[in-house]
């Protein structure tokens, strides 16, 4: 089976030596590359990508490459494409993970990291293609309490967060956050039971780690979208469920804000 890519990356040199490993394979096929943020959106919308080679630590800062590219594309997107990290810092790793990227590649690339890709890709492609089998009647008959399909099920585990202080581990269910509030290098938790958790780690490390339903929408504050209840644009404020809380949103923010009301809008809705 064949995937097209394409390559963001703001080093020119580095797109043409992954264009390069990558032409070797007969399964990958090149489309285009792209050097910075909004390129790289424009050109996975454009083309429809299978496979995307994205760079997330940058040298040129303008070009606003980074994990958040991929919560942009749920904006536009039922299907995203799969996401393969290539980048030269092995501590971005988790971060990435929090994202489900399909592969993380470190920079030197080297080709045995691409011949495990390929496979893991066929290797997915043929579990999705497998079909379903039933047993016949006659096997129902015979063995009324047996009867096998092959399919394979995955299991989608809430995301668990363990806040851990002094040999101390207090675990939340992501589901369960409302929002996040910083206040100054800690920043506080608020979960849908009224109760405030404070973790010593700054809006921005909750904001590079945590993915969709999860949207910065000001400096001080991450919502968890699943939460909002109503958004009111004219008072740049949104709503939380169950609660008296309202919480604001900046203008800088509100193309996330566009992207939580595009996300409410594409689930069973109806507008009236």
């Amino acid at each position: 089976m064949n995937y097209s890519y394409v390559i963001i990356d703001d080093n020119q040199e580095s797109v043409l030596k992954t264009k390069a490993m990558a032409d070797s394979f007969q399964e990958l096929d090149f489309l285009a590359s792209a050097n910075n943020y909004q390129e790289g959106l424009n050109l996975i919308l454009e083309h429809n990508p299978q496979l995307v080679f994205l760079e997330i630590d940058p040298e040129n800062k303008k070009s606003n490459l980074s994990l958040a590219l991929i919560n942009e594309l749920y904006r536009y997107l039922n299907v995203i494409p799969k996401i393969v990290i290539t980048t030269s810092k092995k501590d971005l790793a988790f971060e990435a993970i929090q994202y489900q990227v399909t592969d993380y590649l470190l920079k030197p690339l080297v080709r045995i990291d691409f011949v495990k890709l390929v496979l893991k890709l066929n290797k997915t492609a043929v579990v999705q293609e497998l079909p379903v089998v039933e047993a016949s009647k006659s096997e129902v008959d015979e063995k009324p309490t047996y009867v096998v399909q092959h399919e394979v099920s995955t299991v989608n585990e809430p995301l668990i967060l363990c806040i851990k202080s002094y040999g101390d581990y207090r675990y939340i269910d992501a589901r369960d956050i409302c929002y996040l509030q910083a206040d100054n290098n800690s920043t506080d938790i608020h979960l849908n039971t009224g109760e405030t958790v404070t973790a010593f780690k700054t809006l921005k490390h909750f904001e590079s780690v945590l993915s969709f339903p999860f949207v910065r929408i000001h400096n001080s504050y991450i919502v968890n979208s699943q939460s909002i209840s109503r958004i009111h644009t004219g008072n740049a404020v949104c709503y939380i469920k169950n609660s008296a809380n309202k919480i604001p949103f900046s203008k800088s923010y509100k193309a996330n804000i566009d992207l939580i009301i595009s996300e409410i809008s594409n689930g069973n809705y109806l507008e009236i």
